[in-house]
């Protein structure tokens, strides 16, 4: 068919390293191109499901892994293309594409047939001479078409796909809904007083994207929470603040209430169908956390230490309100500010002076360093074209062998989705050939007017730090499989990598080297330095605080009965803990984005669940003499970063560790472990 020859997305591509060809891509290509990549991937499930041989690992195991490739072909590019350069074209795809994904992945795991396959296999497992691998991804193959509902009767898969494909169409319009919020809001700023110039800088740049004749703050963090806590106007923090903790919730068609707790009704009944007293029980069943009470049991430990710091910190800075001359309460909108104050003076720490040591090229630098110390592995830049102009590449290699395709997409831009995550375009396996991943990160860093340099704040850093983590997780991952390649892992150890990748960037021989000043080259100086890592666990009752209260709504959204009404829940929730009246929740239901369009939902407790583990983890570092311990980041890496899913995530930490930490190495790192 002629389409098929001209759409680059059908076609081999010419580009280096079989990277998509962006610069030939257009949205018209993506739909006739889904059509050919999903008949063919239907004609492959076909194919498997008649053939009259007897059921083999290879006919039945290793041809469904291949299964949707065409497909992963088409869609790489595309969610890519959605999720950083949002239009309304490819709005209007995500919406139509949702619906006939859901029904082909339902066509796929309720197939009797191939369950049927899959289950004789498994009910011969020792008779089949397979190597561990095999064995993994056989017992994770028959566990998914079993938690899947293949083992239903025919009404109960009937209803399933229903439940599969109406959840699919919510949670893309849930998405879109904060997208559009977070694109068309803005707030111009007349008044400057008190704002440094790295901050006005940013927003003269995103007053020039969005037309503006003056600054403007957005919703984008990099931009948003540096206002919060450098403007001395409490009416402009407020009303930047209640734009950036209302997005979802502004009433008309973009709202996402109502969204939430339709999908938090599909998802209990979707756990019901399967058995399961709740979607929490279901979703935490194959997790390191296995129940409920026992990420209850985590998060109250955790709680307690972290509200009653938070506590005292807001006296003292109520007591800075007051001083200037405002009555009242502390309010949400005037922690940041005051809290930024304070850090100044008791820790002598200013973000304006810090923010010039924070070169966004010196942190990649920084980040590639540090992996090159580690693991070996080399950075050479690549001059390709990309998705978009701000793109950047590079060619990851070691002792000359090439390991893996690295892009980053660092600035914030109208149409992108806000946070900061890593995807694979192509995941490593070795089923088709040896395929080397193509890995990208995504950040919203504030971009600087031309010519400037972009300056991070710390914790923009440690961002770039924890997603280039997980980036090293799908780049040295070394499977035979893809189903268990890179981060294809349980939620609560995936953050393990990239959490524990932070811990190198406090590392002060990295700091000393890579925390230049931007104007002067000159490193960051030895007492400030001391002072940034003196100050680390600075205003950590505030981010516990507002990160558990998340992740304890999240839960008990899901623990019970679906409540009718979610933003009445997630009040009863946090006033039970008795969360402080100045913070609140990191992700209100209205956009907590990771639960309702991610794939944390019942899950967000897993940073903190993998914070235990990368706290135990960099001390082993520690106590083999040092961060770059070549035998420790040998083990690190075979037992951890090259496994994948090899093994249940326990035995793999214990084969790195010797054992399984317990909650004392994050209290500690948190610097929560003293407080009363």
């Amino acid at each position: 068919m002629p389409q098929t020859m001209t759409n680059p997305l059908l076609t081999p591509s010419e580009q280096p390293f079989d990277l998509p060809d962006f610069a030939a891509i257009e949205d018209a290509h993506f739909a006739p191109a889904l059509d050919a990549a999903e008949a063919e991937t239907r004609a492959t499930i076909a194919e498997i499901e008649a053939n009259p041989e007897a059921p083999s690992f290879a006919n039945t195991i290793e041809a469904l892994e291949l299964a949707d490739e065409p497909l992963n072909d088409v869609l790489g590019p595309f969610f890519l293309l959605a999720a950083v350069s949002s239009t309304p074209e490819r709005e209007k795809l995500q919406r139509a594409f949702s619906p006939r994904l859901s029904a082909l992945h339902s066509d796929i795991s309720l197939s009797t047939k191939l369950f049927d396959r899959v289950n004789a296999l498994w009910d011969t497992r020792e008779t089949l001479d397979l190597t561990d691998e095999q064995r993994r991804v056989l017992y994770l193959t028959h566990r998914s078409f079993r938690r899947s509902g293949a083992g239903l009767d025919e009404a109960g898969r009937k209803r399933l796909k229903e439940i599969n494909t109406a959840l699919s169409e919510k949670s893309t319009a849930f998405g879109l809904n904060l997208l559009a919020d977070e694109r068309d809001w803005f707030m111009p700023v007349a008044d400057l007083a008190g704002l440094p110039d790295f901050l006005v800088n940013a927003m003269n740049s995103a007053a020039e994207e969005k037309g503006s004749d003056s600054p403007v703050v957005t919703l984008s963090r990099s931009l948003v929470v540096p206002f919060l806590q450098f403007c001395p106007n409490r009416d402009y923090r407020r009303t930047a603040y209640e734009a950036w903790t209302s997005r979802g919730a502004k009433g008309g068609e973009t709202d996402n209430r109502a969204l939430a707790a339709e999908m938090l009704k599909l998802r209990t009944e979707r756990a019901g169908l399967l058995g399961y007293d709740s979607f929490a029980d279901y979703r935490l069943e194959t997790e390191m956390a296995k129940t409920p009470d026992n990420v209850r049991g985590l998060l109250r430990a955790v709680w307690s230490p972290a509200r009653a710091k938070a506590e005292a910190d807001a006296k003292v800075l109520e007591r800075r309100l007051h001083a200037d001359g405002f009555d009242g309460p502390l309010e949400p909108w005037d922690w940041h500010y005051y809290s930024e104050a304070r850090r100044k003076e008791e820790h002598a720490l200013d973000e304006a002076e810090l923010k010039p040591f924070f070169q966004l090229d010196r942190m990649i630098e920084a980040a590639f360093t540090c992996a090159t110390r580690l693991f070996g592995l080399e950075f050479t830049p690549l001059e390709i074209p990309l998705h978009h102009a701000d793109a950047r590449a590079w060619e990851v290699t070691r002792d000359g062998a090439h390991i893996a395709v690295f892009i980053g997409d660092y600035f914030a831009r109208g149409g992108k989705r806000s946070g900061a995550w890593c995807s694979a375009l192509r995941s490593q396996q070795k089923l088709a050939g040896d395929i080397r991943p193509h890995v990208i990160n995504v950040c919203n860093f504030a971009k600087p007017p031309k010519g400037k340099p972009a300056l991070l704040s710390y914790d923009d850093a440690r961002t770039l730090f924890h997603e280039f983590g997980h980036a090293l997780h799908q780049m040295l991952s070394d499977v035979t499989y893809a189903s268990i390649s890179g981060t294809s892992v349980s939620r609560d150890f995936v953050e393990l990598p990239s959490q524990l990748y932070e811990h190198w960037l406090e590392v002060p021989e990295v700091l000393s080297e890579f925390a230049t000043h931007a104007e002067t080259g000159k490193p960051m100086p030895e007492d400030l330095l001391q002072r940034v890592l003196d100050a680390a666990t600075y205003d950590m009752g505030f981010s516990t605080c507002e990160f558990i209260g998340s992740a304890l709504v999240d839960l008990e959204f899901h623990a019970g009965p679906p409540p009718a009404d979610p933003m009445q829940k997630q009040a009863e929730v946090l006033e039970e803990i008795g969360m402080p009246r100045a913070i609140r929740m990191r992700h209100a239901t209205p956009h907590f984005a990771h639960i309702f369009s991610g794939g944390y939902a019942s899950a967000y407790y897993s940073y903190m669940w993998s914070e235990v583990m990368d706290a135990d983890a960099f001390a082993a570092f520690e106590e083999a003499g040092g961060p770059f311990d070549p035998d420790t980041a040998r083990s690190l890496e075979r037992h951890i970063l090259s496994a994948g899913g090899i093994e249940e995530p326990e035995a793999l930490y214990t084969a790195f560790r010797g054992r399984l930490p317990g909650v004392e190495a994050l209290l500690k790192g948190r610097g929560l472990d003293d407080v009363a």
